[in-house]
């Protein structure tokens, strides 16, 4: 018998000074079976940094053809395609050729430095690329099935809290 994801229900306040976007986001996001709650985090991160009313979760972990988020036009072309982890070259690649901007997502330290070293040559040539590591340890304390996050971005920096806790989230460009 198959595990079925976890449907989670996000409130979301957004204050980004930088791109001057103030919005407040009801969301229901699945949570796939074998991703942690620290990477549903980083998906939510991922979302607050570029959130725009066109933004949608996608299929994720469950499809090939579909990154993390995109945001897409009314014609159905592809703005922004927005992928977690260490993809790999053939995968960015098909990315950059679909979509008017892609941006990469890493989370774990270790792992995002191997691949940055072999993957950095190759991907210099995509002008339409940008890759960045989020630091945000600790922030899966906050995942719940009913969340109520606020959100204030400014100089780059990403202040996240809920009831309870209160976090300071990074992006290191790449």
């Amino acid at each position: 018998m198959a595990i079925s994801s976890t449907i989670n229900k996000v409130s979301l306040n957004i204050a980004d000074m930088d791109r001057h976007y103030y919005e407040s986001h009801e969301l229901t996001v699945a949570q796939h079976p074998s991703e942690t709650d620290f990477r549903f985090m980083v998906r939510l991160i991922a979302f607050m940094a570029n959130a725009s009313e066109q933004l949608c979760f996608t299929k994720g972990l469950s499809s090939d053809d579909e990154p993390e988020l995109w945001q897409k036009t009314l014609t159905d072309d592809i703005e922004l395609w927005i992928e977690l982890g260490q993809p790999d070259e053939k995968r960015i690649r098909k990315a950059c050729g679909r979509s008017k901007s892609v941006i990469i997502y890493t989370y774990n330290e270790r792992k995002a430095k191997v691949w940055w070293n072999q993957q950095q040559e190759k991907v210099q040539r995509f002008s339409n690329l940008k890759v960045f590591h989020i630091n945000a340890e600790g922030v899966d304390s906050m995942a719940k099935r009913s969340m109520q996050l606020q959100c204030n971005i400014q100089d780059g920096e990403i202040y996240l809290n809920d009831d309870n806790s209160n976090f300071t989230i990074t992006l290191e460009r790449l």
